[in-house]
């Protein structure tokens, strides 16, 4: 199968958004138009399970709808094939030149990562990353996504949000249009998220790949000591001040009473629906 990453290409493309990445607000990214042979991305298309298919595993809480599939072994053969290429030594350096992070690492179990989708009435709510890999003792640094989505729409929403630490402010979205590339660096403070309720046609969803390093060892500033949960989600101001009662019956997973609300936002689903069955 053909090779997509040439590394002297991949070098000098890294070399030419460095800077930009690193002067990125509210905190270090870069977004990259055109970044792969669409060849690659259409034969990915092909593959790319309908939102029906049991390879899915679907989240669905009061600040997530969406759905995953992390084992390659669940993924098409192309798809595995370029899956590859990402964890490869040519996107590898292409990663460190970019940052100026090195020796990162790649996750070959696809922890998060790999195939995501959001269909109609879906979102992700604003929320700072894992920041420790689920089985080694490695720190996650870079995320890359790329996005799938042909003839995508401002108004299906969708766009992934880049906020202050605050979540304050959003500074920066980005629009996950077909074969755009976006890397941003991972902290415990970096907050961003799709928070806006997708509003495509029934028929499309938000398609992306993504792929996430990692280091031994990460430097202490990026560290919240007080940071408890693997995620951490916060609201954004107003997401929580519905108007009147019928406004609440339109937020995804709305749960008035505080406590109830923090249960079901840091429980798993499947522990949260048999939670619910066994006192029922």
């Amino acid at each position: 199968m053909k090779l997509y990453f040439d590394p002297e290409r991949m070098q000098q493309l890294a070399k030419k958004h460095s800077e930009e990445f690193k002067s990125g607000k509210p905190y270090e990214h870069i977004v990259i138009d055109n970044f792969l042979d669409p060849e690659a991305l259409e034969k990915v298309l092909e593959e790319f399970p309908a939102k029906g298919t049991k390879v899915w595993h679907d989240y669905e809480t009061h600040f997530e709808k969406k759905q995953e599939i992390n084992g390659e072994g669940k993924m098409g053969p192309f798809t595995q094939h370029l899956l590859y290429q990402f964890n490869s030594a040519p996107f590898l350096q292409f990663l460190e030149t970019l940052t100026g992070i090195n020796d990162l690492i790649p996750d070959p179990y696809y922890y998060g990562g790999g195939l995501h989708q959001l269909n109609r009435g879906g979102k992700l709510g604003v929320h700072a990353d894992y920041s420790k890999h689920v089985k080694w003792p490695l720190d996650r640094r870079i995320n890359a996504i790329l996005y799938l989505n042909k003839d995508w729409k401002e108004e299906y929403n969708g766009h992934l949000e880049l906020w202050d630490t605050e979540v304050t402010k959003c500074e920066k979205k980005v629009l996950p249009i077909f074969n755009r590339l976006l890397v941003f660096a991972v902290t415990d403070f970096n907050m961003h998220g799709v928070p806006e309720i997708l509003n495509c046609p029934e028929e499309m969803s938000r398609k992306s790949l993504a792929f996430f390093y990692f280091t031994n060892g990460r430097p202490e500033h990026e560290v919240d000591k007080n940071k408890k949960l693997h995620v951490k989600f916060q609201d954004r101001p107003g997401d929580y001040a519905p108007a009147n009662a019928q406004d609440k019956k339109n937020i995804i997973g709305y749960e008035p009473n505080p406590v109830k609300r923090f249960i079901k936002q840091v429980t798993p689903p499947f522990l949260f629906e048999l939670g619910k069955k066994l006192m029922s």
